[in-house]
């Protein structure tokens, strides 16, 4: 069994904005495959669907806890299942990529993302699989990094974001096997 979490805020406020990427993205992936909508599961804090396909087992996450608390929900999830830390994958927000831009990490430092920093507390170690999904850097406008997160992409970084959905399966198939 695999699990895939995709990082951000729930609540409609939160809908389209760069911090809340790893959602958009997760919700791609569970239309392109085609699988039953997200549903809240109380015990996790976290809306959940899976894939049965016996090929591809995997749970597909969005916590419910607000970013900063993401530990928690994954935690539990990876405690409850006894899941091997291989078998898990973060997908999130990076402010040091350019918009659209994947790139992976494992086994590396958190760059200040509050999201993987709390599964990093909650799971003990930062060797697990993630995702990074550039948004584009806060820097050349001036504005702080927890403002700048909070706001809805351009129009233009919109399309570039659009565009990972292919890559990105990509990248969960080769992960998965």
């Amino acid at each position: 069994m695999k699990l895939i979490v995709g990082l951000g805020n729930p609540g409609m406020q939160y809908d389209n904005t760069r911090h809340n990427v790893g959602f958009w993205v997760v919700d791609q992936l569970v239309e392109y495959l085609s699988l039953a909508p997200f549903a809240f599961n109380k015990k996790f804090e976290a809306k959940l669907t899976r894939n049965d396909d016996p090929a591809h087992h995997w749970f597909f996450m969005k916590p419910q806890t607000f970013m900063n608390k993401s530990g928690e929900a994954v935690g539990e999830m990876v405690r409850f299942y006894r899941l091997d830390l291989k078998d898990l994958l973060i997908i999130h927000d990076d402010l040091d990529l350019p918009p659209g831009e994947l790139r992976p990490a494992q086994d590396r430092g958190t760059a200040g993302h509050n999201g993987v920093e709390s599964i990093v507390a909650k799971l003990g170690t930062q060797n697990f699989q993630r995702l990074r999904i550039g948004i584009g850097s806060n820097r050349e406008l001036g504005i702080p990094a927890e403002d700048y997160v909070l706001q809805k992409f351009t129009k233009d970084q919109q399309k570039q974001i659009e565009q990972t959905v292919q890559p990105i399966v990509d990248f969960l198939l080769k992960w998965a096997q």
